[in-house]
């Protein structure tokens, strides 16, 4: 898988600007067990480097995609991470050995539970997971150093951005359901303002919730 992911990068560089990626997020990607993550009968494609379905209409993303996005979010090891997204939790497990903490907001309730379940047995005591609606973040716990979006929303959530630090970043697919979407870093600037730049064509499944009936 790590050797996949090599390859894409090499692939992508063009497009994406990076040569490599950071040595420590290759080494998570090498250490978190991806096939925990994954239902029983995908196993054996669990280290494939492309998405598999976990049910209720969801994904777990290519390891690739994984790698590129918990790259993009240049994180360090104090920091406070949103993911919005759990999914599987795979993406938050990666998360975890990066940074301090993470909270993960899942809106399908029963995915929220497994991953928390799986997170848990695994040992990534710093993953806090939530059911709820993404688009509102987490406002409990911000200002956030990080926020990953795991699902493609039509524009960046305005909640996401007033929860993040100054100085932080958001990482994103921007765009329409199973359509045109860029992954999209955003950096919140001192005084609030904010910069934007499209990295990569990517196809994510939709972000669901009120962020629909934006």
């Amino acid at each position: 898988m790590l050797r996949e992911i090599e390859q894409e990068v090499a692939y992508t560089r063009s497009m994406t600007g990076r040569q490599s990626l950071d040595d420590r997020v290759m080494a998570a990607m090498e250490a978190v067990p991806r096939h925990q993550f994954v239902p029983v009968g995908a196993r054996a494609q669990a280290y494939y480097n492309g998405p598999l379905s976990i049910g209720h209409g969801q994904t777990i993303s290519q390891p690739y995609i994984v790698a590129l996005m918990t790259d993009l979010l240049e994180t360090a090891a104090d920091d406070v991470v949103l993911e919005v997204g759990t999914g599987s939790g795979y993406q938050a497990a990666v998360l975890s050995r990066l940074v301090r903490q993470v909270y993960s907001l899942e809106i399908v309730e029963a995915l929220s539970e497994r991953a928390a379940d799986v997170l848990a047995r695994l040992g990534y005591s710093n993953v806090e997971c939530r059911a709820g609606d993404g688009y509102h973040g987490w406002p409990e716990h911000a200002p956030f150093d990080g926020i990953l979006v795991t699902a493609a929303t039509p524009v960046i959530p305005p909640p996401l951005v007033a929860q993040l630090k100054p100085g932080g970043r958001l990482v994103a697919p921007v765009g329409q359901p199973y359509s045109s979407q860029e992954l999209t870093v955003l950096e919140k600037l001192a005084g609030g303002k904010t910069t934007v730049r499209d990295i990569l064509a990517v196809v994510f499944v939709p972000l669901t919730g009120e962020v629909e009936r934006r």
